[in-house]
């Protein structure tokens, strides 16, 4: 399997699980803080987002702007309702399959070349493919935190009902 294959199908792998893990939940939902010290679901599938528009960047593309990247991005503010600058849940999960989407073209377009051609980033220099991968690495990380909320959103439904 090539390299671009490799990557297109993590990430395509991803994009379903993600998709499992939000599935059913409501903008207001994705906006439920934990009673401990981590963002919720709407933040972390904001970050997701901007990481993969890193991701997009590094094989030449770009899908987000400055004040999304800003919101989102590692160390911004917690998100609560009611906040500047946050993206409605439903169109966040219309932009992860979009972001697929994009991603997988632009991956299959890089030449082996451009894999392996040696970038600066704020990681140091590697191999494009390194950053690559460590993004997506990064992408599940934040996939096990959905997980554990998606637990504690679907709890507090039960204790309503």
């Amino acid at each position: 399997m090539s390299r671009s294959e490799e990557l297109k199908q993590s990430y395509a792998t991803n994009t379903w699980l993600i998709g499992l893990l939000i599935e059913g939940l409501s903008h207001d939902e994705s906006l439920l803080q934990p009673p401990f010290p981590t963002n919720c679901v709407n933040w972390i599938l904001g970050h997701i987002l901007v990481s993969r528009n890193e991701s997009i960047q590094l094989c030449g593309g770009e899908m987000w702007g400055e004040a999304f990247i800003n919101r989102y991005k590692s160390d911004s503010q917690p998100i609560r309702e009611g906040d500047d600058g946050i993206c409605h849940f439903e169109s966040l999960e219309g932009d992860l399959h979009a972001s697929q989407d994009i991603l997988s073209n632009l991956l299959e377009a890089l030449t082996e070349e451009e894999y392996i051609e040696m970038i600066e980033t704020a990681r140091g220099e590697k191999p494009r493919w390194q950053h690559i991968l460590g993004l997506h690495w990064h992408e599940t990380y934040h996939m096990g935190q959905l997980e554990l909320l998606r637990s504690f959103i679907l709890s507090l439904r039960e204790n309503q009902a």
